[in-house]
C-alpha cells in the first residue's frame, strides 16, 4: 500500500519536469564527431562533424562550426561552414560568415551580407525532409502542381 503510493508520487514529479525542459545536443568547440548524426531535438555545432546530419527540428552551426557532408533539418542557422548538400524543410538562414559549398534546397532563405555559396540553389514549398530520402538523390525540383522546375543561367554580353 505504501510502496504503490511512493510509486505513484515519483511518476507524477518526473511527469511534471520533462515537458519543460529543453533537448539540445551540443558538438562543443575542440570536439569532432566521424560518422552520421541523427537526432529528434535542437542540435548547435561548434567543432566538427565529418558525416551525415539529420536533425528533425533545428540545427546552428555556430562560426567555430564545420560540418564535412550532407546536412538535412526543418531549420538552420548557419554562421560557419557547411561542406555538403544543405536540405531544409522550413526555413534557412545564412550569417555574414557563413560559407558553403554544395547545393541548397530550402522553402525560405535569408542571407546577410558577407555570406559564401558555392551551388545551386533551389527554393519550393514541398521539400522531402524523410530519413528515407537520400540526401544526394539527383531529382528535379517540382513545384506545388508536381511540375517539373528548372533553373537556367543566361551569360550576357554588353557590346
Amino acid at each position: 500500500m505504501f510502496s504503490n503510493n511512493k510509486k505513484r508520487q515519483t511518476q507524477t514529479t518526473m511527469k511534471q519536469d520533462t515537458p519543460g525542459q529543453p533537448n539540445i545536443n551540443m558538438v562543443s568547440s575542440g570536439t569532432t564527431i566521424s560518422g552520421s548524426l541523427e537526432t529528434k531535438s535542437d542540435l548547435r555545432i561548434s567543432g566538427t562533424v565529418e558525416g551525415q546530419i539529420y536533425a528533425e527540428s533545428k540545427c546552428i552551426v555556430s562560426e567555430s562550426g564545420l560540418v564535412k557532408g550532407d546536412l538535412k533539418t526543418k531549420e538552420a542557422d548557419i554562421a560557419g561552414t557547411v561542406d555538403g548538400e544543405l536540405i531544409v524543410s522550413n526555413r534557412l538562414i545564412l550569417r555574414s560568415s557563413a560559407k558553403i559549398s554544395g547545393d541548397i534546397t530550402t522553402k525560405v532563405l535569408m542571407v546577410e551580407e558577407g555570406a559564401r555559396i558555392d551551388g545551386a540553389c533551389r527554393m519550393g514549398d514541398k521539400i522531402d525532409l524523410t530519413k528515407s530520402s537520400s540526401l544526394n538523390n539527383g531529382s528535379v525540383a517540382k513545384d506545388g502542381n508536381n511540375t517539373e522546375k528548372s533553373s537556367v543561367n543566361v551569360a550576357s554580353n554588353n557590346r
